[in-house]
């Protein structure tokens, strides 16, 4: 598919939103084309919930417009005042599951559709295949009680897949999971880009945005730090080379004659990570250092964010 022929799906302008005396998004614009997942990664308190409350028409912004679904010769559909139109084609997972504990896996699927208006005959069709793609082919009459948190979250997102929707927002999905979990949940992502489906994504899983997201945007205080291909982020703002140090007296090292073999340097908790154009002269002399143990890697999206976040911890805002 060209994305780049096509006129985005869904488009943030220029949006503000302040509480009190606090900026918490401030003059923000990106788009998603369709077929395409858009990841969004920052900090806690950097805007991303408060983003996805204004496009989900639960905040409303100070400034700035969020339009779905132009095409067709018809308008675009603008948040909030066709905010029903819009969530009939959206499909949402949020953070903290929201499924029903009395009810059984087709249950809350069913019941759930019937949220849009959809006849219990064409809803009970759909049933099946969502289960079947969810994985829990098998578990259509049991209890959440029974389910493990994967099971849950694979769940949550057939459960928004029950409209057939053009659109995904996925608020940190696979966040809890266990490896094996996360993985599936991947496979299950990719797959319905694959079937043309767009996605809004925000993760604090650096290697899940590597994996599902075509772009990414980083925000920060409210604000687009950058936005690109994760491949190119990583090309246009890091050194290729990371070696990592520590060990007993490896913070001594940030200062020393080894810091002038790399492009930089940054010191977090008892590691010193030494950034360079080539690593070969600083693993060298390394050698000198048995006691300490290294690390020599790529650079990867986990830096990109910590080079421009900063590697400080934030409580939640």
């Amino acid at each position: 598919m060209n994305r780049d022929a096509s006129p985005p799906i869904f488009s943030v302008r220029s949006l503000s939103k302040r509480y009190g005396s606090t900026t918490v998004v401030k003059d923000l614009s990106f788009s998603i084309a369709p077929g395409e997942c858009l990841g969004v990664i920052g900090p806690n308190g950097a805007g991303k919930t408060t983003t996805i409350r204004m496009c989900l028409g639960l905040a409303t912004p100070d400034a700035g417009e969020v339009s779905f679904f132009p095409g067709g010769g018809a308008p675009a559909l603008q948040m909030p005042a066709d905010a029903l139109a819009i969530k009939a084609r959206l499909g949402i997972v949020s953070q903290f599951d929201s499924l029903d504990p009395d009810f059984s896996c087709a249950e809350n699927l069913l019941v759930f559709g019937r949220y849009f208006g959809m006849p219990d005959a064409l809803i009970k069709a759909r049933i099946p295949q969502l289960l079947e793609f969810a994985s829990l082919a098998n578990k259509a009459d049991a209890k959440l009680s029974e389910l493990s948190g994967g099971m849950k979250r694979r769940l949550s997102l057939a459960r928004a897949l029950v409209n057939d929707p053009q659109l995904l927002l996925l608020d940190e999905p696979t966040t809890g999971l266990d490896p094996q979990a996360r993985h599936l949940m991947w496979e299950r992502l990719q797959r319905l880009v694959q079937q043309g489906k767009s996605i809004l994504l925000t993760t604090h899983f650096m290697d899940e945005a590597e994996r599902l997201c075509n772009r990414l945007l980083v925000l920060d205080h409210g604000q687009k730090m950058t936005e690109g291909t994760p491949r190119d982020l990583i090309a246009n703002n890091l050194e290729p080379d990371v070696v990592e140090v520590y060990g007993k007296g490896a913070l001594a090292l940030a200062e020393s004659p080894l810091k002038a073999l790399a492009a930089r340097t940054e010191v977090s908790g008892e590691t010193v990570f030494f950034y360079t154009q080539d690593a070969k002269a600083l693993l060298a002399a390394l050698t000198d250092y048995p006691q300490l143990r290294t690390l020599h890697r790529p650079a990867n999206l986990e830096d990109l964010f910590l080079k421009l976040t900063g590697r400080q911890i934030r409580e939640d805002a």
